[in-house]
């Protein structure tokens, strides 16, 4: 007989984070998360589908509202054997325990059981009489200490007493887990039940690729916002007459360099959005003070992220000789190697000075008009900012936890994590990383097919896949 797929009761008293837990597993931050007491009051289903497949399934359940009469049932009736099967059939229309028979009716149908619990909290005699009667379900049973704070000091205690009624207990902080720390989570349910562990494989390995196809997309949304934005430009064209004095050019200069940016503020909200959409985010709070909030252009952004001026001098150094070394090629050596040093002393002068304008502004003149155009972009810097903008953004959505909206922000946010280093990705690549992307830029702003991409794809990838697998620092939140 076929083994079905694993499915998993979350279980608990009310406000133990267990809706919290369901959302950040099953990436379902539209899951109603309320804090008060009792709030969820029948059990609801919530199957992880993956390629039309369901791989898993989680449900979760109203919390316990006569732990104590539950039990007794349970003891006064060992000898039934089917507990939980046996209690549902015989208090299901009893109103008393409607509640109770919500809760216990996907343990009742064979589910598995993982109970959720506030490890900063003391634990107390009604916890104990819930993971006894939990045991005595006999179903294959994992325990959570879902600590919403920084307090630790109960946990030991928490461990002692669930270690010994559960087959595995498992930290794990649904406000804040990654995708890493899911990802263990499912390992452990291998540990609860040996016939699940074929299935728990198949769903590991299809959370694997799943989450390699969403990696893959960001990395396209990246390098598509890259090129959009490096070769970006803005037009406006003004007959004559409306440019008889100067304040009327500088009018006009001061409206096209604002378009200019408006429109590459537009580039990195619409690349934000795929983002976002591609690791399922509906909810989506950023502190006010964080870096993802500031302004494109402003001095926050620029000071934080990009490449040091002495990392954007070696750079531009490496990519101007080679553009020289390219002229030297295509004149069989005759130039003796001057394509090559004036090309190191341009790219370096341009690292050196750069950032100080944006984009530089043309003025073509025809019988009647005139055209202002600005773009591309030829700051040397901004395209390493932006793209350590979009490449924190990315690391945020992918580790952005989907329960976290339950969250009491004031004590989640005293859960300590990497301390923030006021830097950005690029700054910490090798300078042949560097220098691989520096080129890319430039045939980027040139609107130019580049066959530096591919190297620049990797690139991009093995930044996202290192934050994919080790907990994201509070850049974001700076």
């Amino acid at each position: 007989m076929a083994v079905k797929i694993p499915r998993l009761a979350i279980m608990g008293h009310p406000n133990a984070g267990k809706s919290s837990v369901v959302a950040t597993l099953t990436e379902n931050d539209r899951i109603a998360i309320d804090k008060r007491a009792g709030t969820t009051t029948e059990s609801t289903s919530y199957p992880v589908i993956i390629d039309g497949r369901t791989v898993v399934e989680f449900i979760d359940t109203p919390g316990f509202q006569n732990p104590n009469a539950i039990l007794e049932w349970f003891q006064a009736n060992e000898s039934v054997g089917d507990l939980a099967r046996a209690f549902v059939d015989t208090h299901q229309r009893d109103p008393l325990f409607a509640h109770d028979c919500a809760l216990l009716q996907p343990v009742a149908e064979g589910a598995g059981v993982i109970l959720v619990v506030d490890g900063s909290k003391r634990i107390k005699e009604k916890d104990r009489v819930e993971i006894e009667l939990l045991r005595l379900t006999g179903r294959p049973r994992m325990a959570i200490l879902n600590n919403l704070t920084s307090q630790n000091r109960h946990m030991a205690q928490w461990q002692d007493a669930l270690s010994k009624a559960f087959n595995s207990v498992r930290e794990f902080n649904a406000h804040r887990a990654t995708y890493s720390e899911r990802i263990k989570l499912l390992e452990a349910l291998k540990s609860i039940d040996q016939r699940w562990e074929e299935r728990v494989e198949e769903a590991i390995d299809a959370f694997a690729c799943d989450w390699a196809r969403r990696t893959d997309q960001a990395v396209n949304t990246i390098l598509q916002l890259l090129r959009d934005a490096l070769s970006y430009r803005v037009t406006r064209t003004v007959k004559n007459g409306k440019l008889v004095f100067k304040s009327g050019r500088e009018r006009i200069r001061d409206e096209v360099a604002a378009a200019f940016e408006q429109g590459l503020r537009q580039l990195e909200l619409d690349a934000q959005e795929q983002l976002r959409a591609n690791f399922r985010h509906h909810v989506w709070n950023l502190p006010p003070d964080s870096i993802l909030n500031q302004d494109l252009f402003s001095d926050e952004v620029g000071q934080a992220l990009g490449l040091s001026r002495r990392q954007l001098a070696m750079v531009g150094v490496a990519a101007g000789a080679a553009s020289g070394a390219t002229v030297d090629l295509a004149a069989a050596g005759h130039s003796l190697g001057a394509g090559a040093l004036i090309g190191a002393f341009t790219g370096g002068v341009l690292g050196l000075v750069g950032g100080k304008a944006l984009a530089k502004l043309d003025i073509e003149r025809a019988p009647g008009t005139q055209r202002f155009t600005m773009g591309p972009v030829s700051d040397p810097r901004f395209p390493f900012v932006l793209l350590d903008r979009i490449v924190l953004y990315s690391a945020r959505a992918m580790n952005w936890a989907h329960g976290r909206q339950a969250a009491d922000e004031e004590a989640a946010n005293k859960v300590p994590e990497r301390v923030a280093v006021r830097r950005g990705f690029s700054e910490e690549l090798t300078q042949s990383q560097q220098r691989e992307l520096a080129r890319f830029f430039q045939a980027a702003r040139r609107g130019r097919d580049c066959d530096r991409e591919a190297a620049c794809r990797e690139i991009i990838k093995e930044i996202l896949s290192g934050v994919a697998t080790s907990r994201i620092d509070s850049r974001a939140d700076m």
